[in-house]
């Protein structure tokens, strides 16, 4: 992965960036940002994490759609810290996901780096290329657009 650069956020701050909350709030730390570029989100799998209990639970393994969420809310952060739309109550909605590939399962105990890049912007429109590493070997990616939104409209 990439040298770190740029800033660094910790649960206090992505909660400001994000809406969301336990137990739908994918990434623990944002350990790089650089605004208008890329961000690196970390995610630690617990076993007492609640989609366990019923997703494999002889053998549990990280459901994909929960990868590619972290992933989105990495970027969601980017948005957000690169638009300074903290605290201002705008949203980014997934409009897309395009190219998703689970390369290997992700377990209990693992930590994921959510490492994601800003492809291009237009307007509100945002897309980017998300990949999930862990000891440095690919686990997911996926291309994703997003949109960002007031949520009175």
């Amino acid at each position: 992965m990439p040298d770190q650069r740029g800033e660094v956020l910790d649960a206090v701050m992505i909660r400001r960036c994000l809406p969301h909350r336990y137990p739908l709030l994918m990434i623990d730390r944002v350990e790089q940002l650089e605004c208008d570029k890329r961000a690196v989100g970390v995610r630690c799998i617990s076993s007492n994490d609640p989609f366990f209990q019923g997703h494999f639970p002889n053998h549990p393994v990280l459901p994909g759609v929960l990868i590619i969420e972290a992933m989105a809310q990495t970027a969601g952060v980017l948005v957000v810290r690169t638009l300074k739309l903290m605290d201002s109550g705008k949203l980014v909605y997934f409009m897309s996901v395009e190219e998703a590939r689970f390369r290997k399962p992700v377990f209990p105990g693992t930590t994921l780096y959510l490492d994601v890049e800003k492809e291009r912007n237009r307007g509100t429109v945002w897309r980017f290329k998300g990949c999930a590493y862990s000891e440095q070997q690919l686990m997911a990616e996926a291309v994703f657009t997003a949109i960002i939104m007031d949520p009175q409209t």
